[in-house]
């Protein structure tokens, strides 16, 4: 997968999985990794998939509905990537937080729903349910951020509080922060979840 990888200064921080929203690149989420936790390695991924030249990690059949089959190939695909990115670069596989925007905080979301101990925590920016009617690995200990918007238009507020519930009930801790805003991505939600990792990850 295309991506980019910048050694942070402090070798125990965890290292930051950034995924970008559709249309984005590899880059869209570094300056936000480095809010979230200066001294952290970051990995910037772009989505091996394209719609309408837009790069996205997985394939949709129209707005906010999933094609289930490719989001489970690709899932796998950013799964096993992860591992052979940790031994090319050198960094901690046990010690990885996804940050992941819109169609990035979805496919972090899968790895979380589909793999046991695939991450140390997550970062969801305006995520949706990945997938229903499935059971989740047992997610003690992983705590994981929902930033949401409460005029979001894609992802409705009934939306985060389900993903929230689901998370929860496979004993996630997690944190479900409101916005009054829509899709876009605030200043203050950022803010946030910069507070939020700090008391997680300290």
């Amino acid at each position: 997968m295309i991506h980019i990888y910048e050694k942070g200064q402090d070798p125990n921080a965890p290292t930051l999985l950034l995924l970008h929203g559709t249309g984005g690149t590899e880059r869209d989420l570094m300056g936000i990794g480095r809010m979230l936790s200066g001294g952290s390695s970051l990995l910037g991924v772009r989505g091996n998939v394209s719609e309408n030249g837009m790069p996205r990690f997985f394939r949709r059949l129209a707005e906010g509905v999933f094609d289930e089959e490719d989001l489970i190939f690709r899932t796998r695909e950013l799964h096993e990537f992860l591992d052979e990115a940790a031994e090319q670069h050198g960094f901690d596989r046990s010690n990885v937080v996804a940050v992941g925007y819109s169609n990035g905080a979805n496919i972090a979301g899968s790895l979380l729903f589909h793999y046991p101990n695939v991450l140390r925590g997550a970062v969801l920016f305006h995520p949706m349910v990945p997938r229903r009617g499935i059971e989740l690995p047992d997610l003690t200990g992983i705590p994981v951020f929902i930033g949401a918007g409460e005029n979001d238009p894609i992802c409705p507020r009934r939306e985060s509080e389900e993903l929230a519930e689901l998370l929860k009930n496979a004993h996630a801790q997690v944190d479900l922060h409101w916005e009054r805003n829509g899709h876009q991505l605030s200043h203050t939600e950022v803010k946030a979840a910069a507070a939020w990792y700090e008391e997680a990850f300290k």
